[in-house]
């Protein structure tokens, strides 16, 4: 509360401290500057014609130090020019008249209080909104680095894949053929047609009925007229893959 007459503090001490506040007064703008460049205030009274510093001019200066702040005029005079400017800058929140009211006056300072912890909740929500949006923009430039990490990796897989000098095949848990390499296709035919097929239909029988099994075992098979070595292997112990490798091992020449 901003008032040069002591009397006028006074009787809103009176009327106000029934609800709670904590109240703090000053006699002139500038003890009301003071007082607020070492406490924070949640709502701000002020009369308008003081010496010196006017009411206006002093909440202008309030609206910097404390930006947060609900500032209300109460004066019994209306200047309404330099009142409307400084409502109109978001100095002022309302403009109250003397004499006031006990119960508006009270109504309008609670109003006050209401507005500013409307604006702290906003502040705060806003506060946690761009929170939440750094820390997801962290998560998604760290996802799009794992992406292309393993992008990598499995380029250098599939490269490695297409060297080793026997048949790879890849069979995910629902029997699609996920994985082959040259020398399989070599074996049963274009790539192309076996990946994304279902195991049953694009593989050999004998190849598709041991694709199905479960668990790590071998067995050998004839295939495209020469005998192979197969060995299943079940993924997922190590990592997040699904599925099984198959490695044909041959053990006599094909003669295709």
């Amino acid at each position: 509360m901003v008032d040069d007459e002591a009397n006028i503090v006074a009787a809103l001490r009176r009327l106000l401290r029934r609800d709670g506040y904590t109240l703090l007064s000053a006699g002139s703008g500038e003890e009301g500057l003071a007082l607020l460049a070492t406490q924070a205030v949640d709502v701000i009274l002020s009369d308008q014609r003081m010496p010196g510093m006017s009411g206006v001019e002093f909440l202008r200066q309030a609206k910097i130090l404390r930006p947060d702040t609900v500032r209300l005029v109460l004066s019994g005079y209306t200047e309404l020019q330099s009142i409307t400017n400084a409502i109109n800058e978001g100095a002022i929140f309302k403009f109250l008249t003397k004499p006031w009211d006990d119960e508006q006056l009270r109504a309008n300072i609670a109003e006050a209080f209401s507005f500013k912890r409307l604006a702290d909740e906003n502040r705060r929500l806003s506060t946690q909104l761009r929170e939440a949006n750094a820390q997801l923009e962290r998560m998604l430039a760290d996802k799009q680095g794992q992406i292309v990490r393993e992008r990598r990796t499995m380029g250098v897989l599939h490269e490695l894949l297409q060297v080793l000098p026997w048949p790879l095949l890849g069979v995910d848990e629902a029997g699609m053929v996920v994985a082959a390499n040259a020398q399989l296709e070599n074996l049963l035919g274009s790539a192309a047609a076996l990946l994304g097929g279902d195991s049953d239909a694009v593989l050999p029988a004998a190849l598709a009925r041991f694709a199905a099994g479960g668990g790590d075992d071998e067995t050998v098979l004839a295939l495209c007229g020469a005998d192979y070595r197969v060995l299943r292997r079940q993924l997922g112990e190590r990592s997040g893959a699904a599925g099984k490798l198959l490695i044909l091992l041959p053990e006599g020449k094909c003669d295709g």
